[in-house]
């Protein structure tokens, strides 16, 4: 079991040392001692930022607004959060939480079966926590949750044949495809809110538009797009999502092959 860090530095940039994030994230840190303000704690402040962020979004949150909820001044947060950016750390990991065990592991459906759950499990959780998206990626997973993630992903493709390395690089391609998915999503969401209209009528403005400013001569592959109407049919929900890891998943059928047959 790890040490709990007594040094007020740790974690400052000492060589092998944890970031002050992800020692808070793992329960490494000493707890302060109780101070004045009764009541106040970790897990209070990063509750109070989750509540924020989900209601107004991610730019909201900063430590004296968190402080405001909390009936609480903004120097007494810094007894447990050292800065903004170990509160994004520790509101991702709350948000996000742990992943739930796959069926398609538990029922032997194969790495396919299992790395398409993982993959829209991903995806729901990060669509339930649309501002999650907003945080900016400051390294390689190393909390608790994020961890439990990966460590699903690639038991996921366990049978499938592939070198450690091909597998993280799968996990990777995965998680990035549901990221950006998912980050588009909350783009067009937030778009058509700010219009405070139907998407339905967003996207048949949309198709009116090009229809008046394609050009046969010059676009003609768009011409021939709008001409099939295609753009004025509804997707099933997650059709595009379901589309997109399907091909992926393709592709990563065809290494699977490869390697079983010794490429």
């Amino acid at each position: 079991m790890a040490e709990k860090s007594t040094e007020s530095g740790r974690g400052a940039g000492g060589a092998g040392d944890l970031p002050a994030s992800i020692e808070a994230a793992w329960g490494l840190r000493e707890r302060p001692a109780k101070g004045p303000k009764p009541g106040l704690s970790l897990e209070r402040i990063v509750a109070a930022a989750v509540a924020v962020a989900a209601a107004e979004g991610l730019a909201a949150v900063s430590m004296g607004r968190v402080a405001q909820e909390l009936g609480a001044s903004t120097m007494s947060l810094y007894r447990y959060v050292s800065a903004k950016d170990e509160l994004y750390v520790l509101m991702h990991e709350a948000a996000i939480g742990p992943p739930e065990p796959l069926a398609a592991l538990a029922s032997g459906a194969g790495w396919r079966a299992a790395l398409t759950e993982w993959a829209w499990a991903q995806r729901e959780r990060f669509l339930r926590h649309l501002w999650v998206l907003r945080i900016p990626v400051g390294g390689p997973p190393a909390t608790p949750n994020s961890l439990a993630w990966w460590e699903l992903g690639l038991q996921a493709l366990e049978g499938s044949g592939l070198s450690e390395g091909d597998k993280i690089s799968v996990i990777l391609l995965v998680a990035n495809f549901v990221r950006s998915e998912a980050l588009l999503m909350s783009d067009l969401a937030a778009a058509v809110a700010a219009r405070g209209v139907p998407a339905e009528e967003v996207v048949a403005g949309w198709e009116r538009t090009l229809k008046r400013l394609v050009d046969p001569a010059r676009h003609p592959a768009l011409s021939r797009l709008l001409a099939s109407g295609v753009m004025g049919q509804p997707d099933e929900p997650g059709y595009d999502f379901a589309f997109g890891l399907d091909r992926l998943l393709d592709g990563v059928e065809v290494l699977v092959r490869r390697t079983a047959a010794g490429g």
